[in-house]
């Protein structure tokens, strides 16, 4: 069973004319997605080829099923690599981590510049979260270290190598499906959720804030960030500007950008507080400070 989309058929054809089944994932939320497509889905093997809402739906569906998944990103996101999923509303099963993962970085590497730069803060935001989640190892902190020196120097190059945004996108899932996620995951998949944004271009516009916010609260990791985006210091406020440079690649800089607007913040805020990553956060911001955060970022 194929799960994909328009946009991913067209990426790998191949993989469409080689399948069982193929179902096309329309916009929507995962839950959503994935109870209306269990039944067509039936009890086969699932193969989500697409960015991390098909991946998602794929391990929703294996997972209420108790088959096998399998992940083709045609985006650098990170769902491939992790068990961080949405079940359909009443599903009381195990999350469904991909058991393999193909990826293929001309597959993954969108050509299309600014998309590129989004899907990848969003991979970079994987990494970052990792360093001060709550099962923070230095395994998970050298893969997610390595993965922001990788974004850093490919990114700002034209073309950019395809292979090491790969790796780089690769490296953060792992590193974030082992470590866990905090308040930046917390914020944006609220924001995606409450105001239906697009999740890589809410990720990009929100990561600076994310990691300004973090630099007072996990000042030796996010130094050690500063330090593998370039700043020989080593230095946590200087890391905030440097990953700032790299999201404005996305031509998104501020979520009115977006179609957000200043009497949605107070809603996002109190989805914000019931979402579990707030609470994974070292010393977790209260509802004013969440407040002030979104709005630096309006």
């Amino acid at each position: 069973m194929l799960l994909c989309t328009e946009r991913s058929r067209r990426v790998a054809p191949a993989v469409v004319e080689g399948a069982a089944r193929v179902l096309d994932v329309p916009a929507g939320a995962v839950p959503d997605l994935a109870a209306g497509l269990l039944e067509a889905a039936g009890q086969r093997p699932a193969v989500g080829l697409g960015g991390g809402r098909v991946v998602d739906v794929a391990k929703a569906v294996s997972a209420v099923h108790g088959t096998e998944a399998a992940a083709i990103p045609t985006t650098l996101a990170g769902s491939a690599f992790t068990a961080i999923h949405r079940l359909p509303e009443g599903a009381q099963v195990q999350l469904h981590r991909p058991s393999l993962a193909i990826c293929e970085p001309a597959v993954m590497v969108p050509d299309d510049a600014p998309l590129l730069a989004a899907t990848a803060m969003n991979a970079l935001a994987h990494a970052i979260e990792s360093l001060y989640a709550p099962l923070a190892n230095p395994v998970s902190e050298g893969a997610a270290l390595r993965a922001a020196r990788l974004f850093a120097d490919a990114l700002p190059r034209d073309p950019a190598p395809a292979p090491a945004l790969a790796e780089a996108a690769f490296l953060g899932g792992y590193a974030v499906g082992a470590a866990g996620l905090a308040v930046h995951h917390a914020v944006c998949q609220t924001i995606v959720r409450t105001l239906e944004t697009p999740h890589a271009q809410t990720n990009a516009v929100m990561l600076p804030h994310s990691v300004r916010l973090m630099s007072l609260r996990a000042p030796e990791q996010v130094g050690r960030l500063a330090a593998a985006l370039g700043d020989p210091e080593e230095d946590p406020e200087a890391a905030a500007g440097r990953v700032a440079k790299l999201a404005a690649r996305s031509g998104h800089t501020r979520l009115a950008s977006l179609g957000v607007e200043a009497g949605q913040l107070p809603r996002v805020v109190a989805g914000v507080l019931q979402h579990p990553g707030l609470a994974m956060t070292p010393d977790p911001p209260g509802e004013d400070e969440l407040l002030g955060l979104l709005r630096a970022a309006l």
